[in-house]
Parts: structure tokens; C-alpha cells; sequence
């Protein structure tokens, strides 16, 4: 994701995307361990685009 992306969404949408971002995190470290994944890096873009979500969501509560 991209920042203007991020910065247009709507608190709901911000927590909707939060969790559904960590459900692919766990997929992803499932099949890490099963091998199966293609491209690893996947997992840190998907540890940082939370990151992202979470510190725009302390910004919109402030």
C-alpha cells in the first residue's frame, strides 16, 4: 500500500485492512515453514504496511 492510499481511508476501513493483514501474515508464516512460499519478502512488506495502518490509526485518534 501505498501512503495516499493509506491516508484516504476511513478508521473502519484502517482496522478492516489491519486485520486482514495480519491474518495474511500468519498464512504467510505457515507456509514459510512448509516451504511453500514464493517470495519471501512478502512478509516484511505485510509486517510494515501494519505498521503503517497502526501509526496512521494514533494519528486519526489524536
Amino acid at each position: 500500500m501505498k501512503k495516499s492510499e493509506i491516508k484516504k481511508l476511513s478508521k473502519d476501513q484502517v482496522l478492516k485492512n489491519i486485520e486482514k493483514l495480519k491474518k495474511d501474515l500468519f498464512n504467510f508464516r505457515f507456509q514459510k515453514i512448509n516451504g511453500q512460499i514464493k517470495s519471501p519478502s512478502k512478509i516484511n512488506e505485510t509486517k510494515k504496511n501494519i505498521a503503517r495502518l497502526k501509526t496512521l490509526l494514533v494519528g486519526k485518534n489524536a
